[in-house]
């Protein structure tokens, strides 16, 4: 599958602007992290697309992913891009553990990359000039953004064996370079 069949699946079954957003936010992220470490961007960056393509159709476990992964296998997607979307749900994880680079930096950059974007939005600059010290002070702020787990991105940070500030610098990098894409196009978007 190419990136851009992943792009037309993804719309194909998702219509929410934020939930296309957040498939090109964790592709970004994913994408960085394999330039990184030396990984197959390429497979990387559809496991950010394609990882909750699904959930507009099916948004409860285990039917998100589980669904997904039927659609994707029979459109003949690699199995270890699907085996990675499945292991991103908790109620995969005796199947699918987090247990390669892969599967750990999908896990780290998923809930992360939906917080960022919070913080930008309600940022004049948006994602310009954002510093880790900023995500890191809404983080405390349990209202803000209160569906984002705060465990999860800090149990992300320590599956990358990373310190936290260096994984949200690490994120905030990467989502810059598509923040065109991300930005609300007027102020009451935000």
């Amino acid at each position: 599958m190419t990136r851009d069949d992943a792009l037309a699946l993804l719309h194909e079954y998702t219509k929410n602007p934020a939930l296309i957003n957040h498939g090109l936010a964790v592709e970004a992220a994913l994408r960085h992290y394999a330039r990184l470490g030396g990984y197959d961007e390429a497979q990387w960056s559809l496991v950010g697309i394609l990882h909750d393509f699904d959930y507009e159709r099916w948004p409860n476990p285990p039917d998100h992913t589980r669904e997904g992964a039927k659609v994707l296998r029979e459109r003949g997607v690699e199995e270890v891009v699907i085996e990675a979307i499945l292991s991103h749900a908790d109620w995969n994880i005796q199947d699918y553990p987090r247990d390669t680079p892969l599967r750990k930096t999908l896990f780290a950059v998923d809930e992360l990359c939906g917080f960022i974007v919070a913080v930008a939005q309600v940022r004049p600059q948006f994602l310009e000039g954002m510093k880790p010290k900023s995500v890191k002070k809404k983080l405390k702020t349990k209202q803000f953004a209160a569906a984002v787990s705060r465990d999860d991105v800090d149990q992300g940070a320590k599956l990358l064996d990373l310190d936290l500030d260096e994984h949200i610098a690490n994120c905030i990098t990467a989502l810059q370079t598509i923040a065109q894409e991300l930005e609300p196009q007027s102020p009451e978007d935000r």
